[in-house]
């Protein structure tokens, strides 16, 4: 390297080094303001490549998204007195970029701190306007509505945050009142089982005794049925019997008396002391009957 080269190169180095310190880029997800010497002249910087006076001026720049404050659990007591432990978080982001640095300098923790104190005491105030039942399904949606909505009245003027929800994750009960109240959610439970078992043996029985009499009545009328289509049958059985009499008696009377002979001879061992000039063996000595 020559003489002549090195104050070209010097010269280079301290123009990429003015670049550098003069030039600064804002992100599509940042916010920033511009500082000179310590003073703000610039609140609002757009995204985008900007330029800078070294060493008199300074760029603070601040996340833009939206961010997630993660509470700690606290201690809350209902309007009935009821203590319970809250677990909550909150999302927030920057709206007003030059209220924001004033009022936390630009540090995010500090942000979060304050945030943190507000929810807080705005959860205090909810719980202790509500009942326990309320709280855990009622009105948990409204209650986490009107909480937003009191938070952003504080935090838009003062910090320059805007919080877009608050939700509560989890709920417990200290253990000191667990046992208690889960005693008593057991007994309740076991008295409304007794009223389903109490009730659904009275619908039972009444449903049975329905039953019975249903398959009373049924049976009633089935018998009347009966009755009455047997005697119906009987009655015709007996106009068919008179009808074929009265055309020929004499072959009734022989059918008669061949299904007594039937009857009366069937068993081997049948002893039968008759005359023998009987009607009863009139077919046996002439097939006319003839006596």
């Amino acid at each position: 390297m020559n003489n002549k080269s090195l104050p070209l190169m010097i010269l280079v180095i301290g123009a990429l080094l003015l670049a550098s310190n003069s030039l600064y880029i804002i992100k599509e997800t940042e916010r920033g303001v511009l500082l000179k010497f310590g003073e703000l002249i610039d609140a609002d910087l757009k995204p985008g490549l900007h330029i800078k006076a070294p060493m008199m001026h300074e760029v603070r720049k601040f996340d833009s998204r939206v961010l997630t404050l993660d509470a700690r659990p606290e201690r809350f007591l209902t309007i009935e007195k009821k203590g319970m432990i809250v677990d909550s978080f909150a999302k927030w982001r920057i709206k007003d970029v030059s209220t924001y640095y004033t009022a936390t300098n630009g540090e995010e923790n500090r942000a979060e701190r304050l945030l943190a104190q507000q929810i807080n005491e705005g959860l205090r105030n909810q719980f202790a306007q509500r009942s326990l039942q309320e709280v855990v399904s009622g009105e948990r949606d409204q209650l986490m509505s009107d909480l937003t909505i009191q938070l952003n009245q504080f935090m838009n003027t003062k910090l320059g945050i805007e919080v877009v929800d608050v939700r509560v994750k989890r709920i417990d009960l200290p253990e000191q009142v667990s046992q208690s109240v889960f005693d008593r959610m057991t007994t309740e439970r076991e008295r409304e089982a007794r009223e389903h078992r109490s009730k659904g043996k009275e619908q039972a029985e009444r449903i049975r005794a329905d039953a019975d009499r249903q398959r009373t009545v049924i049976g009633a009328e089935a018998y009347r049925d009966a009755e009455l289509l047997r005697g119906e049958g009987d009655a015709k059985a007996s106009s068919i019997y008179a009808n074929a009499y009265n055309k020929d008696p004499e072959f009734y009377s022989f059918v008669r008396s061949l299904n007594a002979y039937k009857e009366t001879f069937k068993s081997k061992g049948d002893i039968m002391l008759v005359d023998p000039d009987s009607d009863f063996f009139r077919y046996f000595k002439d097939s006319k009957g003839k006596k």
